[in-house]
């Protein structure tokens, strides 16, 4: 191998799940222990995700599973491979925990009969080494190491309390919290389980023809060009397009629909979908990697490590409070009997207390949890955020600008009336206009084709056709040279009257107003119009009720763009605008009314949308530019999922807010409660882990919030 061959295998980048990552703080920990070992270029814990990305050298199991032994972090056993995945409370934590309430049960018991002292305290002993011991096993390392994690901090709190001989407390404070972190992995689980679930969507082995030969494969081995098998009630395991059979499939795994859509023969499907009654054959024409629901997972994972504004703050907090809270638990040990003349034995058991709220578990929990549990719910229902960041950026929204074409309308604009002048006949300008507008990709140019193929109309023969971007298009058809487009650039100023207020009176209906053109003659208009979304108005009017602002921002004629936004319920529009208009408008827009989003199609509009504090993008199911260059993509041509997103949005700002209250005041409750020595062992393990599920289960609620 060559050294270039080398140096590329070296920054491979290698993908492990993990399992046992319930602390931030100690997944932080984990992180730079990876980092350090020989071969690894750099190292990235998804905290959210339970994912270890290495580049460089791959590592064994073993190796990562050494690594994380301090907290019990380990590579994820595959299910599929090893069998069933072991519930919770079967794990060796919960065992050992279950185990130690029973000897406490049974020295409380031997202790109120009157027990001898030495079987009292050696079932308390007891107690303690079966719920301490994978604790004392994790945090023994850690002491060593001088690294005071949570681990490393119990186990002295509770070797101290032996020490002097509170064993009852020893041992209720090892069994507590054995208890937390086993709630722990459940509610971590819990928050996760979304993403999870995104895991399971696609079958691992799919159904396939190839040269004419039935195969089971599993989905890494199935490449473009075969025929995917899908029958009645199965899922589909690949992106592809139907080339035989008819069915409703469910799509709402990737696209948040909630009615099954009907696909037939050249229909576009998707890796996640369930397929209905109908018997299909698929085309593949992505293979797994780069299926839409594999790109929606790796983007929804990747979201976890693009930080919330509010991780910034508590990520500083952290790295003063646990080293300020060591050296107050020193100083207590010191003055207190210095001082105040009280007993040593008091004061290292208040200094001990104070020992296990010097883990800022809560709060380093507290924000990526809620980021989770939003971003995966959303993902659930159609909507891809790709950051924390944008997630508090949508709820503190002040205006929502929207393109109109293929957001607020359906995109697809049909021919409403023809409207001829100077003697010239429908069916000829039909196909004079369609043989034009048939060598054009326009939505508009389009729409007549489709016309004069509805009525038979064979296109006229086009030569020297040239197209004029925002303009129209114009082209030489029998001889003569014709134009086709907008009234602006059509028409003279002095245009006569009834012409004129012809074009006037059909926009003024809400129509788009083409016209058709020979040398110095007018032959047609065409008037076009889009139809309005049926999610349009009830959107529009819930982000208003929400205190947003919407703005519609579009090419069409002012007359066209007040009467679609008059429809949808807008009050604010601009018109005749060309795409770095639209950039403009945002611009504009962002000094005087706060925070704006763009909402549009991910491709014209990407510089409005670049501009905007957030890019909304519509449809970016199957559209690889629109999961690209937005920060938000609604799946579905759904806007009803914009209200829902802002909910969300809001919901997760207010619960990370109430986790970082609640966290920053029983830790400093805990830190006041310590001075009048009020503080027991019970209590500071109450403070520190019960605040960590109580944060954790705050922020799996943003699970139950719908569309």
């Amino acid at each position: 191998m060559s050294e270039g061959e080398q140096a590329i295998h070296s920054e491979a980048e290698i993908v492990y799940r993990l399992t046992g990552l319930t602390c931030a703080d100690c997944a932080a920990k984990f992180e730079r222990e990876v980092k350090k070992t020989p071969g690894v270029v750099d190292a990235r814990v998804n905290f959210g995700a339970s994912k270890l990305t290495i580049r460089g050298e791959e590592l064994s199991r073993e190796q990562i599973n050494r690594l994380g032994a301090f907290d019990g972090i380990r590579v994820e056993e595959d299910p599929v491979e090893d069998g069933q995945v072991i519930p919770w409370y079967r794990e060796r934590q919960a065992l050992l925990t279950g185990g130690s309430l029973l000897l406490i049960l049974f020295a409380l018991g031997a202790k109120g009969v009157g027990a001898p002292q030495s079987l009292v305290v050696g079932l308390f002993l007891s107690a303690v080494i079966t719920g301490g011991w994978e604790t004392a096993q994790k945090g023994l390392p850690g002491l060593f190491r001088l690294r005071f994690d949570m681990n490393a901090l119990m186990t002295v709190a509770v070797a101290g309390a032996i020490g002097i001989g509170y064993w009852e407390e020893a041992a209720v404070v090892a069994f507590l919290f054995g208890v937390s972190e086993t709630l722990q992995v459940y509610t971590s689980g819990k928050a996760r389980s979304s993403l999870k679930s995104l895991l399971d969507l696609a079958p691992r082995k799919a159904a396939i023809r190839r040269q004419g030969e039935e195969l089971i494969l599993p989905v890494e081995e199935v490449e473009v060009g075969d025929i995917l098998l899908v029958r009645p009630g199965e899922k589909l395991a690949m992106d592809g397009r139907v080339t035989v059979g008819m069915s409703s499939v469910n799509q709402a795994a990737i696209t948040g629909e909630s009615v099954p859509v009907f696909k037939e023969t050249g229909d576009e499907v998707f890796a996640g979908s369930l397929n209905g009654d109908g018997f299909l054959e698929v085309e593949v024409t992505k293979r797994a990697e780069e299926t839409t629901l594999s790109k929606i997972i790796s983007m929804v994972e990747e979201a976890q490590e693009k930080r919330a504004p509010a991780q910034a703050f508590v990520d500083s907090f952290s790295k003063v409070y646990t080293p300020a809270i060591l050296l107050l638990s020193l100083a207590i040990l010191l003055i207190k009997p210095t001082w105040f003349g009280i007993p040593w034995t008091d004061a290292l058991y208040d200094a001990l207390a104070l020992l296990i709220v010097a883990c800022p578990c809560a709060l380093v929990v507290s924000t990526p949890m809620a980021i989770v549990s939003a971003i995966g719910n959303a993902a659930r229902n159609g909507v891809l955020i790709k950051g924390g960041i944008y997630l508090e950026t949508v709820g503190s929204l002040n205006v929502i600008a929207f393109d109109k074409t293929g957001t607020l309308t359906r995109g697809e604009p049909v021919v409403k009336e023809v409207v001829t002048f100077n003697g010239a006949d429908r069916h000829q300008v039909l196909a004079i206009a369609a043989s034009m507008e048939s060598m054009s990709e326009h939505p508009l140019a389009r729409a007549v084709v489709r016309l004069a193929e509805a009525e038979g109309i064979v296109p006229a023969g086009a030569e020297e056709f040239q197209a004029h971007p925002g303009r129209g298009a114009e082209a030489v058809v029998d001889g003569r040279l014709h134009r086709i487009g907008s009234p602006r650039w059509m028409l003279p100023d002095d245009i006569s009257g009834e012409i004129r207020e012809r074009i006037e009176e059909l926009e003024d209906r809400g129509y788009t107003v083409v016209c058709l053109g020979a040398e110095d003659r007018l032959l047609a208009v065409f008037a076009l119009a889009d139809e309005v979304r049926d999610t349009s108005r009830e959107a529009v009017r819930e982000l208003k009720q929400a205190g947003i602002h919407p703005v519609m921002l579009t090419g069409d004629n002012n007359r066209t763009a007040r009467a679609i936004a008059a429809e949808v319920g807008v009050d604010e529009y601009r018109g005749e605008l060309l795409p770095q208009d639209k950039l403009e408008a945002v611009q504009e827009l962002k000094p005087s009314r706060g925070r704006i989003a763009m909402v549009g199609d991910g491709v014209n509009d990407a510089p409005a949308m670049a501009a905007a504090d957030t890019g909304i993008a519509m449809g970016g199911a199957g559209t690889d530019t629109a999961l690209e260059t937005s920060d938000i993509v609604l799946m579905a041509d759904d806007l009803a999922k914009l209200p829902f997103t802002v909910r969300l949005s809001r919901a997760a700002l207010g619960i990370i807010r109430q986790n970082i209250t609640f966290s920053l005041v029983t830790k400093f409750l805990a830190v006041y409660l310590v001075f009048p020595g009020w503080l027991t062992l019970w209590l500071a393990i109450f403070a520190d882990m019960g605040a960590t599920i109580l944060v954790t289960l705050n922020s799996i609620r943003l699970l139950k919030v719908k569309p």
